[in-house]
């Protein structure tokens, strides 16, 4: 068996999920999936903030993890999103993704109530889920999407003897040093952006959930296998590249940001689900200057 920091490293494509006249494209999202698995991605998240998953009715949400797993090639990890806003939800959801054949559980924190989130809420919050989980279970820091809830290192120090908590995945660049350093041994800890992917890789970390590595999944694998192989010139120029990237696509446009590079690279991104907007044709043109710049896009 593969131990925590095993399974999660590498690279991670947090999947998006395509749609055709605003239902869920099931042929696009298996091209993508068969595309990916030809790559040297540690695996997928499936129903994160880049898989729109708010915006998934439940039964749509299974559809995408169902095909996911399906899809995946044997080599490949798959994470799936569990966020609710209950603990009993989140605890159905969890089994319901076991069932299907996830590996791993994603929890991003409850934030509807986001002043009542306090520490001690969300330590009860992860531990009655973990305590009944069938799969191990990795926390998910995102305040941009979560009415800035957010995962500090008092949390983990909380929850490290807990032996099926066993990641998380930062997409906060204020917080990921010192949950970091506030890691238990074994304890995994990934980027969620490529903004600090290098760094954090460098100062203990274990991967990255990568919005980039939807449109060049290749490229962030080689990255981190620089960073592995202690190729630090190669890894440091593959790293300007994509922190450039990711700064005019995802940093600038979001999730449409993402599709429309991923549609320019030869995947099948369309467009955010209404009522979010696709990007306009200027704005198309400005990520296709951008890939073409970076000499990534063929």
């Amino acid at each position: 068996m593969p131990t925590a920091r095993e399974q999660l490293s590498g690279v991670f494509a947090p999947i998006t999920t395509p749609f055709r006249d605003d239902r869920v494209d099931e042929e696009g999202l298996a091209y993508n999936i068969d595309k990916m698995n030809r790559t040297g991605l540690a695996g997928y998240f499936a129903l994160g903030t880049n898989g729109e998953f708010k915006s998934l009715a439940l039964e749509e949400r299974w559809r995408v993890l169902e095909l996911v797993v399906k899809a995946r090639g044997k080599d490949k990890v798959v994470m799936a999103g569990c966020a609710a806003e209950s603990t009993h939800e989140s605890v159905q959801l969890v089994r319901r993704a076991a069932d299907l054949g996830a590996d791993l559980a994603s929890l991003l924190m409850p934030s509807f109530f986001a002043k009542k989130m306090t520490v001690e809420v969300m330590e009860r919050y992860v531990r009655r889920i973990a305590d009944s989980s069938p799969l191990p279970v990795v926390l998910y820091n995102n305040p941009g999407v979560a009415a800035g809830v957010t995962i500090r290192a008092e949390l983990l120090k909380r929850l490290a003897d807990h032996p099926r908590v066993i990641g998380i995945k930062d997409s906060s660049k204020e917080t990921f040093r010192e949950n970091l350093g506030a890691a238990a041994p074994g304890f995994a800890v990934l980027a969620g952006s490529a903004a600090f992917f290098l760094e954090l890789l460098r100062s203990g970390g274990t991967g990255g959930v990568l919005s980039l590595a939807n449109v060049f999944p290749e490229e962030c694998a080689l990255l981190y296998k620089a960073h592995a192989a202690g190729q630090a010139a190669e890894a440091d120029r593959l790293n300007a590249i994509l922190v450039d990237l990711n700064t005019k696509v995802s940093g600038s446009f979001g999730v449409a940001g993402v599709k429309a590079a991923m549609d320019l690279a030869g995947y099948r991104g369309g467009e955010p689900r209404h009522p979010h907007l696709g990007l306009n044709p200027a704005e198309i043109e400005q990520i296709r200057t951008a890939l073409q710049s970076s000499g990534l896009l063929a």
